[in-house]
């Protein structure tokens, strides 16, 4: 079903039967307090706004059947998947495979690598574990798409100008069309979001399109009511 969604720099064209909505990183060591994020000095409370928004965004993903892909950053216990030059962020006894609030830190297993309970995968959605900010890099999402012959991209999650933008690049470059929605992406920096949300659209939109969730949703439509009205 082809459908135009309100968006910047200008509305965007979308087949909603080769759409999926991706969900970066919305994992409890980002978005808790006492978590990674937090023990980097940074205010979680900016990352939470996203949480409502997008809540009511997978719902409308469900209702419509459209296929949904979860990732998590992180790495294997024996660290052989993060370079040194990663590991050394963070500071010392707080960096990536330490003992953290939630189990060691960005580690695959352990409690705060999971998503957080409001957004957690539901039966048959993807879940990318990824060891990079890319979502491509290392993993399996390229097939992944090609196999749902995915051509367009709702892109959310965080953080807006890290693995939201990594990924987003990435997948402008593979030919994805990707339309960031604008309150469902954060950021702990409000300049970074603000200036990350302009790169995207810069150019007439040389990485993509930015779109609030309410004109998402409301372009999603229900298909129960759009069949009983047909």
């Amino acid at each position: 079903m082809a459908v135009t969604i309100p968006a910047a720099p200008a509305p965007i064209d979308l087949d909603l039967d080769h759409t999926a909505l991706l969900i970066i990183d919305m994992q409890r060591d980002f978005l808790l307090p006492g978590g990674f994020g937090e023990s980097l000095g940074n205010d979680v409370t900016l990352l939470q706004k996203v949480i409502p928004p997008l809540v009511d965004l997978l719902a409308a993903a469900r209702r419509v059947g459209m296929p949904v892909i979860h990732t998590r950053e992180g790495h294997e216990p024996d660290l052989s998947d993060c370079p040194p030059a990663k590991l050394r962020r963070g500071a010392p006894s707080k960096r990536i495979g330490d003992t953290g609030a939630f189990g060691r830190i960005l580690i695959r297993g352990e409690y705060g690598h999971d998503i957080i309970d409001e957004l957690a995968p539901a039966a048959g959605e993807v879940v990318i574990d990824k060891p990079g900010k890319g979502a491509f890099y290392a993993t399996g999402l390229a097939e992944t798409l090609q196999d749902r012959g995915i051509t367009s991209l709702l892109v959310t999650g965080v953080t807006t100008e890290v693995c939201v933008h990594t990924t987003t690049r990435e997948a402008n470059d593979r030919g994805y069309e990707c339309v960031v929605v604008s309150d469902c992406v954060g950021s702990y920096f409000p300049e970074f979001q603000r200036v990350g949300l302009e790169m995207i659209t810069a150019q007439g939109g040389i990485f993509g399109w930015t779109a609030h969730s309410a004109d998402v949703i409301a372009t999603l439509g229900d298909p129960d009511t759009d069949n009983a009205a047909s």
